[in-house]
């Protein structure tokens, strides 16, 4: 077996990472300000949306997920032919996963927002904006795609300078374009979602430069549209699963989302405004999450399983201690930063309260994040979506039901009911890693590869 050593060190991909998704939440936080600046309204279904988007983006997972798996395990092992093949193989699979989704939501906007009880103002703004989001989703198969073979080759630092460019294009477009400008007539929220599709389209255009300038990659136009089944097999081994996981997470979300709806519009914007913050805490611990996967899957194809192990540990200590400060100061600084997007005082001293109990909930989403993505680095990706499921489904959905309407708490309920799942889903993955049940998954990968 190829000798590894844990370089490069994690912090050196993580902060990349972490630079990617605190440019990708500024996006999404400047144009939920934008959106406040119209109504309470406004900014509720500006962030209903984007969770209902975000739940379709998942199935971009299945590629993206288990392609960037299976290429780490193949450059761990030195077979460099394999790993531009199943990069080649994604670009196919992205296509008709692109095609699929952006018709789908393009079809289904109304329907799914009615299933989520969503209040008769909001549907009426959410609406087009998310159908309009549909052409920049299809794009985005593309980048979830191609960006994850740049960072399983370790350029995670090319990786964000694209995404810099991409979310700069989106920021000087979607003012104009939601505001109106000279001939430019005001949007709205639409506006904001086309201007994304044409940053996501720029995206499209430098992971291609990227792809033949660092990986000598040219792909071909075949590889547009062939669907490669062997060559994405593994993947798909390990992709859909973990995406499956997400995907019951993002439908817990929503039955939680239609409890919420069923509170009020107010009981959503307060719920928007402090998800934003608490999705803002936990960016540096996804980053590590990501870091630590890439490093253990070049460790596990290069069979070093005691250093991939060392891996987490620290992957670990590192998430910890970052999200717990960041957590601590997101709940102090509360009363300012919720002052950006409303005046309604009931709001914000019901998202501080939310906030404060986030520090709680934060250390047992570490342990999901972190350990998640390293078991799916050894290849033991089932153990997880199994367990992952039926928590979401009872503990986070049908807690938020629970604690939110029965019991009469509120918004307050399903944040507890947030914080047990998160724990109990927590608690199980640090015994699965270390346990080292991962093991036999971890020698099946290598024995795939050699």
């Amino acid at each position: 077996m190829k000798q590894v050593t844990d370089k490069p060190h994690l912090f050196s991909l993580a902060w990349p990472l972490m630079a990617e998704l605190v440019l990708g939440f500024a996006v999404g936080l400047l144009g939920l300000w934008l959106a406040s600046k119209v109504s309470d309204t406004a900014s509720a279904a500006f962030a209903l949306s984007n969770h209902v988007l975000s739940a379709f983006f998942l199935l971009f997972r299945v590629v993206s997920m288990g392609v960037s798996v299976v290429i780490t395990q193949n450059l761990g092992a030195n077979n460099r032919t394999q790993a531009n093949a199943i990069a080649r193989a994604a670009l196919g699979a992205s296509t008709w996963l692109g095609l699929f989704t952006a018709l789908l939501i393009l079809l289904s906007a109304g329907p799914v927002l009615s299933v989520l009880q969503t209040p008769e103002p909001v549907q009426a703004i959410a609406k087009p904006y998310l159908q309009m989001l549909a052409f920049a989703l299809f794009l985005d198969a593309y980048n979830a795609s191609m960006a994850s073979v740049m960072r399983a080759h370790l350029h995670t630092r090319d990786t964000m300078f694209t995404v810099l460019a991409m979310h700069a294009v989106h920021l000087l477009l979607c003012i104009p374009l939601m505001n109106g400008f000279a001939v430019i007539p005001a949007m709205g929220l639409p506006g904001f979602a086309l201007a994304m599709a044409i940053s996501r389209a720029v995206g499209v255009g430098l992971h291609l430069f990227l792809w033949h300038w660092r990986l000598n990659l040219r792909p071909a136009l075949h590889d547009y549209w062939q669907l490669h089944r062997q060559l994405l097999a593994p993947a798909i081994h390990i992709g859909l699963p973990g995406a499956a996981e997400n995907i019951a997470y993002r439908i817990a979300m929503l039955a939680s989302l239609s409890v919420v709806a069923g509170l009020g519009s107010d009981a959503m914007a307060t719920h928007s405004y402090a998800s934003q913050i608490m999705n803002a805490v936990v960016l540096f611990t996804v980053a590590v999450g990501f870091s630590g996967e890439i490093l253990v899957g070049h460790l596990i194809g290069a069979g070093q399983f005691k250093l991939a192990s060392r891996m987490v540990r620290k992957s670990l200590y590192l998430g910890w201690a970052i999200s717990f400060g960041i957590a601590i100061l997101a709940a102090l600084s509360a009363p300012y930063t919720l002052s950006l997007f409303t005046q309604d005082k009931n709001i914000i001293e019901t998202a501080t309260v939310l906030l404060w109990l986030t520090v709680l909930l934060e250390p047992g989403r570490t342990c999901n994040v972190i350990v998640i993505n390293a078991l799916r680095a050894t290849g033991d990706a089932r153990f997880p979506v199994m367990v992952g499921a039926v928590s979401m489904l009872l503990v986070m959905a049908g807690g938020s039901w629970l604690f939110g309407n029965y019991f009469g708490l509120g918004l307050v309920g399903v944040w507890i009911a947030y914080a047990l799942d998160e724990w109990l889903r927590g608690l199980i993955m640090l015994w699965r890693w270390f346990s080292r049940a991962w093991v036999p998954h971890a020698r099946v990968s290598v024995r795939r590869i050699v």
